[in-house]
């Protein structure tokens, strides 16, 4: 026969009548226990349910008992009462047999069934083993006396007694271990709120001491714009003067000047000129610093501004071989921005292009590019210039800062075209980038916001273009090229 088989037959079957029944009961409930290798105290939990289950049934009428091996994953160890007539199970027997055993379940009848389920610990030996095993345990054994199952009982209570002490023991030495644990934390806690209030302490001095910082920096830039101010202020008057009594000098009517004299006056006239422009420049930037320089916004024909910067520097400025390539007037849009600010912006950058290229080309490029509803308009001006080491290129943005190096020398410049640029560039709403490299050139990208100006009519391309008066050309090498005022301001990008 199987296991299988077997496992569908009780492994032992027996009738409770009396007290001493219910004894041998518990007896065969802790040894089928053992047997199945379950702990001491789950054995001793079974044989309680049961032997309380069983001493609630006595008097039933027909009570047997059944022990059954239920196959499975794990297995099941069950112990089904069932009597033809008697009362229903105490609720108190039944309350105190669920709080020892997982499964406890009670179906009226006739025939009425009680039935205790206590699962198998899983390992050990094979099943068809356990299985002899469980049988042997529940083999009869030799009648014993009430004594005997009482002593036996009371060694149960010892053992468990001896058991809960050793639990209780280990509880409290738990505790102990939770209440240092405890102390523990609550002294880190208190290192790290001492360390946090410290370091909140160290957050306030030094925002404090930022605060004082910028202040300090406010005040420094206050102060600084206030000496451009001022210095421009005071440069501009004897700068207008060495310009006027230079021209008065120069002038038809006035008294006639030998060759070196006459050579000479008109560089002191160029000079003023330039002394002039960088005054100026200078005032621009304190008031674009102090926020009181303002565009003034309205239709600008891109044909006219680049035109008269194509005559500009085609007529002066740049070296023998060197080309300046512009746009096609045709392709030029009307846009809405400052056109004065816009001018000085690109006269800038090409003055800047012009000083640092021997050869090649300079080429100034415009396009176009919409965002939703908002136009931008890319100033693009390249040369095939000696370019720009890496590490300089953030720097030249610095007020008053020239590259150094044997390649920039013998070029004169003040050092504030390339901020000046950009922070108009910023003013107008755009912005300005540079890339470079020594020996490939310089790019400069100027990015502005122009909406298409819908009040100015563009006349058509075979008609001029009406110009507003060109601005001369900065002064010429030749003896006779003297400025009259008043006199483009001479760009003052430099690298």
């Amino acid at each position: 026969m199987s296991v299988r088989e077997r496992d569908g037959h009780p492994l032992l079957t027996q009738y409770l009548t009396s007290a001493q029944d219910v004894f041998a009961l518990r007896r065969e409930a802790q040894a089928a226990g053992e047997a199945l290798g379950m702990e001491r105290q789950d054995q001793v939990r079974l044989a309680t349910a049961l032997s309380e289950l069983g001493r609630d049934r006595l008097g039933c009428a027909g009570l047997v008992v059944t022990f059954t091996m239920e196959p499975g994953d794990p297995a099941v160890l069950s112990v089904a009462f069932e009597w033809t007539d008697g009362p229903a199970p105490s609720p108190e027997s039944l309350r105190l047999a669920a709080r020892l055993v997982p499964h406890v379940a009670h179906r009226p009848g006739p025939p009425h069934r009680l039935l205790v389920r206590q699962p198998v610990p899983a390992g050990g030996p094979a099943a068809e083993a356990r299985y002899e095993r469980v049988r042997e345990a529940l083999r009869p054994t030799a009648d014993t006396t009430l004594a005997d199952d009482l002593r036996a009982q009371t060694r149960d209570l010892i053992a468990t007694l001896e058991e809960t002490r050793a639990q209780g023991e280990e509880l409290r030495r738990l505790n102990e271990e939770l209440e240092e644990t405890n102390r523990g934390v609550m002294a880190l806690y208190a290192e790290l709120s001492q360390e946090l209030e410290e370091t909140n302490s160290g957050v306030v001095a030094l925002h404090s001491e930022l605060e004082d910082k910028s202040r300090q920096l406010r005040e420094a830039g206050e102060a600084k714009t206030r000496f451009w101010t001022n210095v421009s202020h005071e440069l501009r008057t004897p700068a207008n003067a060495v310009v006027g009594l230079s021209q008065l000098l120069l002038a038809p009517d006035s008294p006639v000047l030998h060759t070196e004299q006459h050579e000479q006056v008109r560089l002191i006239a160029a000079s003023g000129h330039t002394l002039l422009a960088l005054v100026s420049d200078l005032l621009d930037v304190a008031k674009a610093e102090a926020g009181q320089l303002e565009p003034h916004l309205g239709p600008v024909d891109l044909r006219s501004v680049i035109g008269q910067l194509r005559g500009t520097f085609n007529g002066v400025g740049l070296a023998d071989g060197v080309r300046l390539l512009t746009p096609e007037p045709a392709t030029l849009p009307v846009i809405v921005t400052d056109e004065e600010l816009l001018t000085r912006i690109l006269r800038n950058l090409l003055s800047n292009a012009v000083k640092f290229t021997e050869k090649g080309e300079i080429r100034l490029d415009v396009d176009t590019m919409t965002d939703g509803p908002q136009h931008w308009l890319t100033f693009t001006v390249t040369d095939t210039g000696i370019g720009i080491h890496e590490q300089d290129v953030t720097r030249v943005f610095e007020e008053f800062y020239q590259v150094p190096g044997p390649r920039h020398r013998g070029r004169q410049g003040t050092g504030i075209g390339l901020p000046y640029a950009r922070a108009l560039a910023e003013l107008l709403g755009g912005g300005l980038t540079l890339t470079s490299a020594p020996g490939a050139g310089t790019r400069v990208e100027v990015q502005l916001p122009g909406r298409p100006a819908a009040a100015l009519v563009r006349p058509p391309d075979d008609t001029p273009a009406p110009e507003r008066s060109p601005e001369p050309a900065p002064p010429a090498p030749g003896p006779d090229a003297v400025p009259s005022v008043p006199t483009p301001r001479r760009p003052t990008g430099d690298r």
